[in-house]
């Protein structure tokens, strides 16, 4: 078999404001505009010093806590189509591939990617929907519900190892076998667009809080109206999500922020950029599942720009576990590990508290993109033991 390669963009051709617009354009009519919520109660926790205890073994055992002033704002891809914002990517590549190589060939030899549940649960369903056949490699070790929601839409799922090395091996042996174009998970510049529409939403959905806000200048916060999110943090696993929503504010005042697991070197991001260089392989069994691959090239070259990411900071499990039952509990919004590590950041990490209570001390308007929902309530009991 013959193994067909689409006519791809050029080699790490880095993504603009304008390509996610355009991505946003094309994808439109098939995602769903998710709401960006709010939630006063976790305002007022965040806008708490955290206790001296918390920070006892931290470089700031002994110093007087942070005391930031947060104000959140939740943009809920865990009610995305799928359960989770990997729907936008899938079907902008998807879409966009079909421009390239033409429908008929797509279908004839169909689309692969290895993901360990949302990105293949993403593709299966926008193949679906195009009526493409798609394999989809999956680690044995994968959530059965995102195993079962994949499988739900057609595709075939062929198991492999959980590295990101032994998936990449399985994917080879499938385009051998069918001659299969591949869609990858997060390093890809189409996928990297798709996701970017996240940004773009929540810099819409903010300005439309802003013009709804009663008073002259001035909203219920003291916040000046008509100003955009002074930064939002989203999950960093592959990196698609935070390099496409970074390239969507590169040209606006609000900074963004990735956050990770630290979770048996989990945060694989944050050490490299201390580093100075992109780490190649993780092997982490955090609970946070979403974010167990290494950050990818093209996505690295995004994010290594301090001109667009700000910073990286990590979490521990217990902190990601904690976050995780406010949600459940404040919001009342079904979310899973992966999807709360930003969260986690704002409520937990130190530095990253004493970075707002620096440059803001009249607060700070933070999107946190909650990334997804996909897990089960016996996923949860076991998490917390019920």
């Amino acid at each position: 078999m013959t193994i067909t390669t689409p006519s791809p963009t050029p080699p790490l051709q880095v993504p603009t404001p304008s390509s996610i617009h355009s991505a946003y354009t094309l994808i439109t009519p098939y995602i769903h505009r998710t709401p960006l919520l709010t939630c006063r109660t976790l305002d007022k926790i965040a806008s708490t010093p955290q206790s001296r205890e918390a920070l006892l073994g931290t470089p700031f055992e002994n110093t007087p806590p942070a005391n930031p002033q947060i104000r959140f704002f939740f943009k809920c891809e865990n009610y995305q189509r799928i359960g989770a914002f990997k729907a936008r990517g899938a079907f902008h590549a998807l879409l966009r591939l079909v421009e390239r190589v033409g429908e008929e060939e797509v279908r004839r030899v169909g689309v692969v990617t290895h993901s360990s549940g949302n990105h293949a649960q993403a593709l299966s369903l926008a193949s679906s929907t195009l009526n493409i056949p798609a394999y989809i490699v999956m680690p044995s070790i994968s959530t059965p519900s995102k195993i079962a929601g994949t499988q739900s839409h057609g595709a075939e799922v062929i198991f492999s190892g959980s590295t990101s090395v032994e998936r990449e091996a399985v994917v080879r042996d499938v385009q051998a076998r069918t001659g299969a174009i591949l869609v990858p998970p997060y390093d890809d510049y189409d996928v990297i667009c798709g996701q970017g529409t996240v940004g773009l939403e929540m810099w819409e959905q903010y300005k439309e809080v802003q013009e709804g806000v009663e008073g002259e200048g001035k909203d219920e916060t003291g916040k000046g109206k008509g100003k955009g999110l002074d930064a939002v943090i989203t999950p960093i696993g592959g990196g698609g999500l935070n390099s496409g929503v970074a390239t969507f504010f590169s040209d606006k005042e609000t900074r963004v922020f990735g956050a990770e697991p630290s979770f048996e070197g989990g945060d694989d991001c944050r050490r490299g950029l201390d580093a100075g260089v992109r780490v190649e392989s993780v092997k982490t069994l955090t609970i946070a599942d979403g974010l167990r691959t290494p950050v990818g090239v093209l996505n690295w070259k995004v994010i290594s720009d301090r001109k667009k990411v700000a910073g990286v900071y990590s979490v521990t499990e217990e902190q990601i576990k904690a976050a995780m039952r406010l949600v459940l509990e404040r919001i009342k919004v079904v979310v899973e590990p992966s999807a709360v590590v930003g969260l986690a950041v704002c409520l937990y990490n130190e530095e990253f508290r004493r970075l707002v209570e620096r440059e803001a001390p009249e607060g700070w308007d933070v999107g946190i993109v909650f990334s997804g929902g996909n897990t089960t309530v016996e996923a949860i009991g076991k998490l917390f033991s019920w």
